[in-house]
């Protein structure tokens, strides 16, 4: 007989990942244009998503990356990315997401809310 142990998991106080949500940049970020938009013959559909990735190395253990590295994609090519993998999509579709994270970043209105966090674009 297999045990199972039945004990609470612990959660950590979620206070890192405050540092890393910035919830009206991403609603801003909704509204622009799919990043890979007619690239590579590519043909949006569905609604537009905040991708966020660790191409920038900000990701740690059970946190994503920070919202001011997200880029606008709309739902398929969220999925492709997904599915066939970063480095693969980025080749493919000729795109870097860190560089557009940090561009977009540099480019909304909101950023001044994150002026104090180490590494944010200015």
């Amino acid at each position: 007989m297999m045990r199972v142990d039945t004990r609470p998991r612990h959660r950590n106080s979620g206070k890192a990942d405050l540092e890393r949500r910035f919830p009206t940049h991403l609603s801003w970020l909704r509204k622009r244009a799919c990043l890979i938009e007619g690239r590579a013959g590519h043909v949006c559909q569905g609604r537009m998503e905040a991708s966020h990735s660790d191409a920038d190395g900000s990701k740690g253990m059970a946190l994503k990356s920070h919202d001011f590295t997200a880029v606008p994609l709309c739902s398929a090519a969220h999925a492709e990315k997904d599915s066939i993998g970063l480095e693969t999509w980025q080749a493919k579709y000729k795109v870097n997401h860190a560089e557009a994270g940090r561009a977009y970043g540099a480019q909304s209105p909101h950023k001044a809310r994150w002026a104090h966090v180490k590494g944010a674009p200015r």
